[in-house]
């Protein structure tokens, strides 16, 4: 297991370790503010010892909210809010970007004060649902965004990572995966736009580019990533043309030395190996698992013997095993994850997985 453990310089940060604590939605935040608390704090810091910590989707606006109890990084309170977050993961010898996720249509009136239709690139809805606490809410037809709304959620994300930097991140992930705001964007059956960002796959790309070059201009492309989930159909999305979609981003992002590409795997390998021989920079990979599947401290080593990344997230793993890296070191054994308590609660199934000392 000696690869998992090898130094990895991710722009000019410095991992002593490959595994990777992917970003996990867990809901836990003020319902109304937005604010993350001092279990948050502890929840991060319990697994500073990860190569990485990319803490949970934060929405960069009021309107880029897709779901209840998700933190934002748009007020100077959630700023304030999320310090003790990262002075907490820091105190531990950690490292800590936020993902700063606009999550698009997949929205619901009753999460903004003002009850605006969500905004996503046309007005054309997921089909999928929210759960706002009590039950399910169908996700409405969205507003088509104008090309001022554009510019505007452009500079929502550059104010955002510059709450995180301020708030004491190590630097952001931009959500491109899943159905939210980007890949929306990108997918050709969400994004039927006739303007300048949709129809052919250089105008669908220019979103996702121009996001990722105003953050990196405003904060330093060495603290900003981007997660992309090539032929995934999360949130009603459909691509007819993912590889040569995929391939295109990458070359149009590569001038800009982001720090890295964090590519969650949907079945496909080959496309993965294309993404990786046309990325220049670093490579995170979330490798192809089924729904029932927990991916282990195996798969990730096949992943970085392969060549195919240069460092593996892993998501129920670390949700579940705090002291992670000294079981993989022994050898195990591992917690399972409570999937009843992945969102929303108290401590119970997140502060409170035992560690081997007290296992």
């Amino acid at each position: 297991m000696e690869e998992l453990f090898q130094p990895l310089t991710v722009g000019k940060l410095e991992l002593p370790n490959r595994l990777i604590m992917a970003p996990m939605t867990r809901a836990r935040a003020s319902e109304n503010e937005g604010l993350v608390n001092a279990l948050t704090a502890e929840y991060y810091a319990q697994r500073a010892d990860a190569g990485l910590i990319i803490a949970e989707g934060t929405q960069p606006s009021i309107v880029g909210q897709g779901y209840v109890n998700t933190p934002g990084l748009h007020s100077p309170e959630q700023v304030e809010a999320w310090r003790q977050v990262t002075d907490a993961v820091h105190g531990r010898g950690g490292r800590i970007f936020a993902q700063l996720m606009h999550c698009g249509r997949v929205g619901h009136p009753t999460l903004y004060p003002d009850r605006r239709l969500p905004e996503a690139p046309s007005e054309i809805p997921s089909g999928e649902q929210m759960f706002n606490g009590t039950t399910m809410l169908d996700h409405p037809t969205p507003r088509a965004m104008t090309l001022d709304d554009i510019a505007r959620t452009i500079d929502d994300h550059v104010l955002a990572a510059r709450n995180a930097i301020d708030a004491g991140f190590d630097g952001v992930e931009l959500h491109g995966a899943f159905g939210y705001l980007i890949h929306q964007f990108l997918s050709d059956n969400s994004n039927q736009r006739t303007d300048p960002y949709g129809g052919s796959i250089s105008n669908r790309i220019r979103f996702a580019v121009e996001v990722s070059r105003a953050v990196a201009d405003a904060i330093g492309a060495e603290r900003v990533g981007l997660r992309i989930s090539p032929t995934n159909g999360n949130n009603g999305i459909q691509e007819s043309d993912s590889a040569d979609l995929y391939t295109a981003l990458v070359h149009a992002l590569a001038p800009y030395g982001l720090g890295y590409l964090h590519v969650v795997e949907f079945g496909n390998r080959d496309l993965t190996r294309q993404i990786r021989a046309a990325w220049p920079g670093t490579l995170i990979l979330n490798p192809h698992q089924t729904p029932e599947e927990t991916l282990t401290p195996e798969s990730a080593r096949a992943v970085l013997q392969a060549g195919i990344a240069d460092a593996v997230s892993l998501a129920k793993m670390w949700l579940a095993n705090p002291d992670l890296l000294p079981r993989i070191r022994a050898g195990g054994p591992y917690n399972t994850d409570d999937r009843d308590t992945w969102y929303g609660g108290d401590h119970r199934g997140y502060t409170d997985y035992p560690t081997v000392a007290r296992a």
